[in-house]
């Protein structure tokens, strides 16, 4: 097929070499501009941008897509049908429209729970067991459209979102390529009106680390802020970023600190959390393990 592909994030860099990779014509790849990053504040392409360059595709960068100009550049591609997965501009019904068969979008959780921005997160935060992907037919509603294909996973004990995150942009690049492939066979499935939850956009307010709360809730916490923004806690005025974390059944006082020999263990308001990953200030992630050897932690972590 001659397709429109539209992302921005390493997410989405799989999708693209999975559309490459089964002979399909990518005629254009849209991304969101290059950004100010790193020490210099330089603009960088984002990683679409830079994977697609380097296949020899045609980038575009619009800033809005709601211009007259924006619209007529999007139709002249004549494209058979748009992949959309972590874009970051909302389409407007005359895009969703354009190509012969509209656009696909590949969302990252089994809708319609964790519609939004970070669904991946929010389904680790929550303690779920399960998610997956979705391939959806766009509509004008937030991740509303009928699906025409899902595919699930467990989560795994202990799985950070950083982990999740790149075994669901693998699965979602297979379930694309299967889903064009089976487009005219695949019957577009509305979603139920129960069970809806929103993905909000993760606020670093929510990082700080609540010691006060169940073992669970805090590994869930860690786990699902990891690697960014990173749950973190104070000690004695360093900010200690925690990176993977599981319940044990130990019996120790919330925000208090025991250096184990499986790494790093602190109590909850319900049992204790043990520490696998972390990172101290100006320094690099490590296992917990390793960096005691070189570091005495407080008592407890505020």
């Amino acid at each position: 097929m001659r397709i429109v592909f539209m992302g921005t994030p390493d997410f989405s860099v799989p999708v693209l070499d999975a559309l490459v990779d089964a002979g399909h014509d990518i005629c254009a790849v849209y991304s969101q501009p290059p950004r100010p990053a790193g020490r210099g504040k330089k603009d960088r392409a984002s990683p679409v941008q830079s994977r697609a360059e380097a296949l020899g595709l045609s980038v575009r960068h619009p800033v809005s897509l709601k211009t007259e100009d924006a619209l007529a550049d999007f139709q002249n591609l004549n494209a058979d049908i748009a992949v959309v997965v972590a874009y970051g501009l909302i389409l407007p019904r005359s895009i969703l429209d354009a190509p012969t068969h509209g656009c696909l979008n590949i969302h990252a959780s089994l809708l319609p729970r964790w519609r939004g921005a970070a669904p991946i997160h929010r389904a680790i935060m929550a303690g779920d067991a399960q998610t997956g992907v979705c391939i959806m037919q766009m509509e004008a509603g937030l991740d509303t459209g009928p699906v025409l294909l899902r595919k699930d996973t467990e989560i795994n004990a202990g799985e950070t979102t950083g982990e999740l995150h790149d075994r669901l942009s693998d699965m979602g690049a297979a379930a694309i390529v299967e889903a064009i492939a089976n487009l005219a066979n695949l019957i577009p499935t509305p979603q139920p009106e129960d069970g809806v939850t929103y993905a909000s956009k993760i606020d670093k307010a929510e990082a700080r680390v609540d010691w006060s709360k169940s073992a669970v809730e805090v590994a869930n916490l860690i786990n699902g802020l990891s690697p960014f923004p990173g749950a973190w806690s104070d000690a004695e005025g360093e900010r200690i970023k925690f990176l993977q974390a599981s319940p044990v059944a130990k019996d120790i006082p919330a925000g208090q600190i025991r250096a184990t020999s499986e790494g790093l263990c602190v109590g909850t308001g319900d049992g204790a959390v043990n520490i696998r990953d972390l990172q101290r200030a100006g320094k690099k992630p490590a296992n917990a393990r390793d960096v005691l050897l070189g570091w005495t932690p407080p008592e407890t972590f505020t």
